[in-house]
């Protein structure tokens, strides 16, 4: 870790610590960190992690939070000492969530966590207390059921309630089934991550609306944000591709209500789908980190992983709520898909002008995937 007290002499700040810099989540956070003058270390698993080239981050080659949870934790604690005073930590994808989150005890007091406790967090995590507590709660959810031979209206999606095992293995958030044949398969090849079978809310990817909350402990919200999807990857069951920033007022207090219910505070994503039937917003999923698209939200005046930076180091920041401006990000050029058309202007997560190598990086990786 010698590098890593070069990297930090100097520097007033404590640094925060990325978790998992694999794709734009993670890319964003470094970014948004280094433009509030914090200085940021970014770990992952993978040596090709897209945030390894970014400018403003220190990388750290960390072991698998899935195959190796114990070497992994063990890292981080290592990491913690060379740092020497307790560190925000931002994980931006479950599988480092979840091993940060059970291994906290472990870690003791090096790091500071914009999430619950495990013991709170765990069940938050489940996608099948997820809707369960939606109902307790009067949030109106889809018809669910774990059951696969009930009366069905097809077509339905079939989902983990563990999505980390789910997602490595298959590369899809959830299968979705147009007919009993498609059913009874995606059934048998989700009974290890503890599958449901819910109902496909109709409309299109422009129906799904998310409130980005960072929740203090005391229950105040210190950053809003509330945007919606306008095209996913893939269509339909998949991550956010293009997407606008636009309040809905049902969607914050609907997505408040439930968080303040679920206590489930720091940061979170809670996506909600328009039912064009009733008009009701149903609650897909909440997730209690930071999200694919967050950079939109720090473009409209909600810098979530600076409110959270200073809310952990007891120095609160005014208030944050979008500022009214409808604004649209989107992920330019992906492989083995057609290019986002979107009129400009638009934030690219990608570019950065003053941090070029990331998306030189990934047009390299482009340029690979079409020769092959």
């Amino acid at each position: 870790m010698d590098g890593l007290k070069r990297y930090l002499a100097g520097r007033p700040m404590p640094p925060a610590v990325v978790a998992e810099v694999g794709w734009v989540n993670g890319l964003g956070a470094i970014r948004q960190l280094a433009h509030g003058g914090i200085p940021a270390i970014a770990i992952d698993h993978r040596r090709s992690a897209l945030g390894f080239k970014s400018r403003h981050a220190f990388a750290v080659l960390v072991p698998d939070p899935v195959a190796d949870p114990d070497g992994y934790v063990d890292t981080l604690a290592e990491l913690g000492d060379a740092i020497g005073r307790p560190a925000p930590i931002f994980p931006t994808h479950d599988d480092h969530l979840n091993a940060i989150a059970a291994g906290a005890e472990r870690l003791g007091e090096r790091f500071l966590y914009p999430f619950p406790s495990w013991d709170v967090l765990e069940p938050i995590q489940s996608k099948r207390n997820q809707l369960a507590r939606a109902r307790e709660l009067g949030i109106p959810a889809p018809r669910t059921t774990t059951d696969p031979s009930e009366d069905l209206v097809f077509p339905v999606l079939v989902k983990p309630s563990d999505p980390v095992g789910f997602r490595r293995t298959f590369k899809l958030q959830s299968f979705r089934c147009e007919t009993r044949a498609e059913l009874d398969d995606a059934w048998e090849r989700a009974q290890p991550y503890e599958p449901l079978i819910q109902e496909w809310i109709p409309g299109g990817d422009d129906e799904l609306y998310t409130l980005g909350c960072y929740l203090a402990g005391d229950g105040e919200a210190l950053g809003l944000f509330c945007g919606r999807k306008l095209l996913q990857t893939p269509p339909g069951v998949g991550s956010g591709r293009i997407c606008e920033s636009i309040w809905v007022d049902e969607v914050v207090d609907q997505g408040l209500a439930y968080l303040r219910g679920l206590e489930c505070f720091g940061l979170s994503q809670t996506e909600f789908k328009r039912d064009p039937r009733d008009g009701a917003f149903k609650l897909m999923e909440v997730n209690p980190r930071l999200w694919q698209w967050h950079g939109l939200a720090a473009a409209v005046g909600v810098d979530f992983p600076l409110i959270a930076y200073w809310d952990l180091l007891g120095a609160r920041l005014p208030v944050a709520r979008m500022n009214g401006e409808q604004k649209r990000w989107a992920i330019t050029f992906m492989h083995g898909e057609r290019p986002a058309l979107v009129r400009p202007p638009y934030i690219d997560p990608l570019v950065a002008v003053d941090d070029p190598m990331p998306a030189l990086a990934h047009a390299r990786r482009l340029v690979r995937g079409r020769r092959r």
